[in-house]
């Protein structure tokens, strides 16, 4: 019997603002961009591609396909996504320790 396997799309586990909180929040930590960009994607499939690019002011293929592992947004498609969803972009200090797992 072979095992059917299916991609894993983290958008089908988004559900809430609680969810997408914790899944940004996690991506941006990794302080990989590629984890952020497709983080990012996967919460602005899960709220609706067609909105959050309506709101955005960029297109939903803009998203599609810079909002991926593969991607490398503009921090102009960054922002304006993130502000569509209700977010913004803050700064910390990050201590040495915290640099070296990174």
């Amino acid at each position: 019997m072979a095992i059917k396997l299916s991609n894993w799309d983290p958008a089908d586990y988004i559900k809430d603002e609680g969810d997408v909180i914790a899944h940004l929040e996690a991506a941006f930590e990794s302080g990989d961009p590629a984890t952020i960009a497709a983080m990012l994607g996967a919460v602005a499939r899960s709220s609706g591609v067609a909105q959050i690019a309506r709101k955005a002011g960029v297109s939903r293929e803009t998203i599609y396909s810079s909002l991926t592992r593969e991607g490398d947004p503009r921090l102009s498609t960054l922002t304006s996504v993130l502000a569509a969803l209700g977010f913004g972009l803050s700064i910390h200090r990050v201590e040495p320790h915290e640099l070296e797992h990174s």
